[in-house]
């Protein structure tokens, strides 16, 4: 009787044979069913409070970002909060690669969502247009053979995906239609997800960008079955801090067909990351209500809501942005700003010809909870 191990090695020698979609097996255990319950309960949880923000712009922007960060640093793209708060995704002026390499994936989350929440559907040809996004490229999938995944240490081959392009469509096509097609399968979504997910990455449809694609396609699956008000779910940090696991639990569900271990790593990424998402979003919208107080009382000719949202909405605003938002004058919105400066609420920064004010409180917590987040 071979071992896992030996399995696993085989693998590296024979391209794993990739089921059609629904699997023929029953995959959810009494552990599964048990987990279930725990992650539904925290996905509801944070979409409560996601709610309770007035508007979804601001987390929206802001957790994306994050949520963009932590999933390219998976990918060894590694930028600060500074790079990414310094860089200016409108005017395409990025503080380094690897931040325009993030903004790109925050980019290619927002409009992804967009679609998603007005088609209700995710496509083989949505999907390409994400990972074009991400990768600023029009290649499609895969059209040459050659694709190996190695070990980054050792060189050793560790997976070869499927090779020819009528096999990738083929599996794409059938992958869309599990996405979509409720009939198929009357499984839990969020287990349903897990083998998506798991599908995708072993097809690797793409050249490049097949890790940061698959995550996006999770946030985007929850969204389409209404687990998820908005994209915002930090799935890529639990994996980054559990990277051994994943890559592990990727190829042995390949070796063994033991689905069971995989889908328990990625519902208990989804209770996990539900509530650390719920605490950060609970720790803004204590910030908004703090400064809404201060301004309110210290500043109450240029209070409004709208202007809160604006201090919110990015970790820092932009003279351009409150003239668009409150409908001011440049001078009016210079003068706000510099009231702004005085309460010590923000504090300007000066790149290049363009003044960035930081939104201090935001930018501090934002920081401290990245550093500070550590999973069970």
């Amino acid at each position: 009787m071979p071992t896992l191990h030996e399995e696993l090695k085989k693998l590296t020698m024979n391209q794993y044979q990739l089921p059609m979609l629904p699997l023929d097996q029953d995959v959810e255990s009494k552990l599964i069913l048990k987990k279930l319950t725990l992650a539904h309960k925290a996905l509801a949880e944070l979409n409560g409070v996601a709610e309770s923000i007035p508007n979804e712009v601001i987390i929206l922007n802001t957790l994306s970002l994050q949520e963009a960060k932590d999933s390219s640093a998976i990918e060894n793209i590694i930028t600060t909060h500074d790079e990414l708060f310094s860089s200016d995704s409108i005017a395409q002026q990025f503080a380094s690669t690897a931040a325009k390499e993030v903004y790109n994936y925050a980019t290619a989350l927002k409009e992804g969502f967009a679609i998603v929440r007005s088609k209700q559907l995710i496509t083989s040809n949505q999907i390409i247009e994400i990972q074009g996004i991400l990768e600023e490229t029009k290649a499609g999938f895969r059209k040459l053979p050659g694709t190996e995944l190695k070990n980054g240490q050792t060189g050793e081959i560790i997976y070869t995906p499927p090779q020819n392009h009528d096999d990738i469509v083929s599996l794409m096509n059938n992958l869309e239609k599990f996405i979509n097609d409720d009939t198929l399968s009357d499984i839990d979504p969020l287990v349903k997800m897990a083998i998506i997910h798991h599908q995708f990455e072993s097809i690797h449809p793409f050249y490049d960008g097949n890790g940061r694609t698959g995550r996006i396609i999770n946030i985007l699956y929850l969204v389409k079955e209404d687990l998820l008000r908005l994209p915002i779910l930090y799935l890529s940090r639990y994996i980054n801090q559990n990277k051994a696991d994943y890559y592990n639990l990727l190829q042995e569900t390949r070796a063994s067909k033991n689905w069971e271990p995989w889908i328990l790593f990625m519902l208990e990424a989804v209770e996990q990351t539900s509530i650390q998402t719920t605490g950060i979003i609970r720790g803004i919208k204590k910030l908004m209500m703090e400064y809404k107080q201060r301004i309110r009382l210290e500043l109450p000719k240029i209070y409004s809501q709208d202007l809160i949202n604006n201090l919110f909405k990015h970790p820092y605003t932009k003279i351009d942005f409150l003239v668009q938002d409150l409908g001011i004058t440049r001078q009016t919105a210079s003068k706000h700003l510099d009231q702004l400066i005085a309460l010590k609420l923000i504090t300007l920064h000066k790149i290049g010809k363009e003044n960035f004010y930081i939104n201090i409180a935001l930018y501090d917590f934002l920081q401290n909870a990245s550093q500070r987040i550590k999973f069970k």
